[in-house]
Formats: structure tokens, sequence, C-alpha cells
């Protein structure tokens, strides 16, 4: 099971990452949420003139921010920065980058070609842009020569996603893995992995557990009212989550949901959570339940878990390497 770390972008990521790399975690995802928090790229390249190893990588991007020559030439300089054996790309229909602006995620019949045309790009194809032909013109020296390959992961979830996903040769991220998911053929299976490692003699009642995993927790609540998810009504309090949300200007909501997402508790999340809903969370526990949950995930078809650290980052991440074994 290969171990990564992911990050919201915030001053302190680029920090961050230079201890995951000396922690041995493989990968650093770091989100593209502009509306909530701080440029991807951006920080993706202040990781990578600081660090020697680890990867980098989007995860996941969305394609509709950015044109795809924009996509393509932000990936041309992250492999120019540490090599292409050192990249790695997300690419998601947006149910962050997109929910909290208050839009749709991305048409399925339209992510596709949306990631297809930036790969075209990036092994110097011409592709149809708006109506237009376009094409990489860097000349040598003002980029990393084409063709660039980089491997791609898909945040998908569904039948139809993961089999895309296949037959486009990418593996695929989820932060909820479905009971039936079919991964035959991909061999990358990631999955956005949240909680905390608990001290001894701490429960999973103590507010720095709540305040620590509650961030991740509540991104399950979010993700089934928006997606109109009968799932919604199995989670703990899903009662009151309801009865708050729909006395919510509807027009505006997204803005307070999305408030504080995988970072810290907003208003109506401290209404709702309680400690039993910190039980969906796969890593709420202490160090030594983590083999036996990693060894479930991995008969579930799970390659690698990208933990995401919230609350104290340094300790997180500490932890969870020693939880999980790295560095062993």
């Amino acid at each position: 099971m290969k171990i990564s770390a992911a990050f919201p972008p915030v001053p302190e990521t680029p920090d961050h990452i230079v201890l995951a790399e000396e922690l041995g975690y493989e990968t650093a995802w770091v989100y593209d949420t502009p509306a909530l928090q701080l440029d991807v790229w951006m920080t993706l390249a202040l990781a990578a003139v600081r660090t020697e190893r680890i990867r980098l990588g989007p995860g996941v991007l969305i394609p509709s921010l950015r044109h795809p020559m924009a996509t393509a030439s932000a990936i041309a300089t992250l492999v120019g920065l540490v090599g292409p054996d050192r990249v790695i790309v997300g690419a998601g229909t947006g149910f962050t980058g997109r929910r909290a602006m208050g839009q749709k995620p991305l048409r399925w019949a339209d992510f596709p070609q949306m990631v297809g045309d930036t790969q075209a790009l990036l092994r110097g194809e011409i592709v149809e842009v708006d109506g237009r032909a376009a094409k990489m013109l860097h000349w040598p020296g003002q980029a990393v020569e084409r063709p660039i390959e980089v491997p791609w992961i898909l945040g998908v979830n569904g039948p139809r996603g993961l089999e895309a996903a296949a037959k486009m040769g990418c593996g695929v991220f989820t932060s909820r893995p479905r009971p039936d998911a079919d991964y035959a053929g991909i061999d990358d299976v990631i999955l956005l992995g949240f909680g905390t490692i608990l001290d001894d003699g701490e429960t999973i009642a103590s507010q720095r557990v709540m305040d620590t995993a509650g961030p991740g927790v509540s991104v399950a609540y979010h993700a089934f009212l928006e997606q109109r998810d009968a799932r919604l009504s199995t989670l703990p309090n899903a009662e009151r989550f309801s009865e708050i949300t729909d006395s919510m200007d509807p027009d505006t909501l997204h803005l307070s949901l999305h408030e504080g997402h995988l970072t810290e508790l907003n208003p109506i999340d401290r209404q709702v959570l309680t400690a039993e809903s910190l039980r969906i969370a796969p890593f709420v526990c202490h160090a030594g339940e983590v083999p036996e949950r990693m060894e479930r995930l991995a008969a579930a078809g799970i390659t690698e878990v990208s933990f995401q650290p919230m609350g104290n980052i340094e300790r997180e991440l500490r932890t969870f390497a020693a939880a999980a074994g790295l560095g062993n």
C-alpha cells in the first residue's frame, strides 16, 4: 500500500510538503480549490524547488477553470522543475472547485474530452479549442520537449467513470469507494482518507478529534446534500443538517456550506457533527488499528491512501506516518 498526503494550498503548504518528503510519503497531492485556498500550480512549484524525491501533482484539477493550453503549460512547467518521474496529474469534475462557486460539476459527457485535449497538447499534437487549431508552440529551451508523458488519475466513482478511466489508461481517485466498484484494468486506485491518530487515553469524543477529523467528515454531508443522494439520511444527525440547510437562502447556501471546506468546521458543521459522525472517517483510530484498516482497504481494491492532515498539520503528518509504517 502506497501512502501519500493531500493538502489544501495555503501559505504553509510548501513547508508541509517538505516535511511529508522527510517522513517518506509517496506523493503530495494539492487541491485545485481557488474559491477556498491559493493557486495549486504556484504551490506545487514552490514545493518543487524545495524537494528532491516526493511526487507532486494536483489532486484533483478542474479542467474548466483554465484553458487547456494553460493547464498543459502548467504541467510542462512542473515537469521542467522536477522531471516527468515526479509529476502526476489528477483531474476531476469539480465537486469542490465548482460547487463552492455555485456551479454543478462538469457534465460527464464533456470531462474525458477536456482531459484528452490537455494530454494531446502535451504530446505535441494539434487540437481544436473554441473552434480553432491549438498546439504547444514552445521552441527548444522555452519548455520541456514534447511529448510530455505523465500519469493521470481521474476523480471518478461510478461505473461509467471507472470504465472510462480503464479505457484511458488512467488511475482513479475517490473519497467514498462504492462497495460495487469494479477496478478491473485500473492499476492505481487512490483513497482520499481523513481522520486522526488518537493519543493514548483519548476518545473519539474529544474536542481535538472533532476539530481535526470533523472537516473531512462534514464533506460527506455536503456532498450527499448537493447530489441529492439518499445516503444523506443514513448519516448521524442528518435531520438536523437538513433542517438547517432547508432554512437557508438556496441562492447563497453553497457559500455557507463550503466555508472552511476540508480545513475548519463551519457554523453549519458545528451544529450537526457528533462523535458518532466521526466513525465514518477511515482513520479516526489508535495507531495499532491502522495496519488492519489498510488491509481491509487493500482487499477492497485500494492501492494508495492519500491522507489529508488537518488541525496541527505537523502532528498529523508525523503520527499517521508512524502508524502506517513509513520509514520502517
